[in-house]
């Protein structure tokens, strides 16, 4: 027993996948179940507000893999790979494709209520902000799922 301490205590925690600042990476699906109440503007600040999260874990991999490497004759090939593959995957899976689907699915949501009057204009965004909200668990996994299969049969392939 004491030995599986020891092994889950000597894990190193990546603090942009291990810990709460992950959720940074979701900003722009809020922002998006957000739009119809917030606007265009803010909703692009949420973006913003993703895609730093997305720098500063692919800059904190990229520095880590540089350091890991220093005395290696591949350490440029090694470090440019982990910097494209952390940066591919986190824009994909944390910002393009999230944020697409929220988005859309937001849209149709609203379209539907819209089309067919069920509520009044200040509900019906309320509504479909809570759609877009309640959406987000269940897209998660499939996506980075998908986006890891998709690397794994390109990118992935030319690892050093």
């Amino acid at each position: 027993m004491s030995e599986d301490k020891t092994e889950h205590s000597q894990k190193k925690v990546d603090i942009y996948r291990d810990t709460p600042i992950r959720y940074l990476g979701y900003s722009n699906e809020v922002g998006e179940a957000f739009r119809s109440i917030i606007g265009a503007k803010l909703v692009w600040s949420t973006y913003g507000l993703a895609t730093a999260y997305v720098l500063a874990d692919t800059f904190s991999k990229t520095k880590e893999m540089y350091n890991e490497t220093k005395h290696h004759k591949m350490q440029l090939k090694k470090t440019i790979y982990v910097a494209s593959d952390t940066l591919i995957w986190q824009m994909f899976a944390s910002v393009i494709i999230p944020g697409f689907t929220i988005n859309r699915t937001c849209a149709l949501v609203n379209l539907i209520l819209e089309k067919n009057k069920v509520f009044p204009s200040s509900i019906r965004k309320w509504v479909v902000t809570s759609i877009g909200l309640a959406t987000i668990p269940f897209i998660i996994r499939p996506i980075d799922n998908l986006v890891d299969d998709v690397l794994d049969v390109t990118l992935r392939k030319l690892s050093p």
